[in-house]
């Protein structure tokens, strides 16, 4: 397989012949979105993306892969490096089902509370980590960053966008963090998704709250008319270098 980035590539692979894909339930998958920037992330009424982040996770990951399946819908995946390094197989399992795989920092720490060079090598640490899990089939991970806990600084936010990484933010937010049940998850996020009437949903692939909603939530915005946007790269040329971590003209503020 010739290497490129998660997002371009279909749902095919060595993992289809141990796990078949259930069938497609219902319409739901929308249009593909190339991005380049963040300013490409736009979305029309009734549109969503469905993001996940900070897995992967044992038990949690591979179903969540299975609930997208079932629906014929993408999601794109905010990994943690070190989360990565630990499951590697559950990293290359996301990519070869067709999904997108962002990078979330080597261990979801704030970054507003470190210094500028501390902050971009926690970032591009993360970005090494998952790469190296996918680099066994010969992929790596799509140029797409979200903060943890969506707290950035203008700094850092500028330093990746002439690093060419598209940030991604959050318009509806399933708090599925909170202590919840499913059901309060699934009703709390479809309240705030048809306030919004569409957008980036933001969930996480480690709660088991999240798996058991899933399924329900697919089918609930089938049922109201909502498209999901499968998100891919306009291009990966730039994985063919590092981010810039080295004490550049830009980071001789200190932090």
């Amino acid at each position: 397989m010739d290497a490129g980035t998660t997002g371009a590539i279909g749902a095919v692979g060595p993992f289809e012949a141990d796990q078949p894909m259930p069938p497609v339930i219902a319409p739901l998958a929308g249009r593909t979105l190339a991005v380049g920037k963040s300013t490409d992330l736009m979305l029309r009424p009734g549109e969503v993306v469905l993001s996940f982040d900070d897995g992967p996770r044992v038990g949690k990951t591979r179903a969540i892969l299975d609930a997208l399946d079932a629906y014929g819908v993408k999601g794109v995946f905010f990994m943690v490096g070190q989360s990565a390094l630990a499951n590697p197989k559950i990293v290359q399992e996301v990519a070869l089902r067709g999904h997108a795989i962002g990078t979330h920092t080597h261990d979801h720490g704030d970054l507003s509370e470190l210094t500028r060079p501390e902050a971009l090598a926690a970032i591009a640490k993360g970005e090494q980590e998952v790469a190296a899990a996918l680099a066994p089939i010969g992929l790596h991970p799509d140029p797409f960053f979200r903060f943890p806990y969506l707290s950035s600084t203008s700094f850092l936010r500028a330093s990746l966008a002439l690093e060419d990484r598209v940030i991604f933010g959050v318009q509806i937010d399933s708090s599925d963090y909170w202590d919840s049940t499913p059901a309060e998850v699934l009703n709390r996020t479809l309240a705030r998704l048809d306030a919004a009437g569409g957008g980036i949903i933001l969930f996480h692939d480690t709660h088991e709250r999240t798996v058991a909603m899933l399924p329900d939530f697919l089918k609930a915005l089938a049922e109201r008319g909502y498209e999901v946007v499968s998100v891919v790269p306009t291009s990966d040329a730039l994985f063919d270098r590092p981010l810039q971590v080295a004490d550049s003209g830009f980071l001789r503020g200190g932090y």
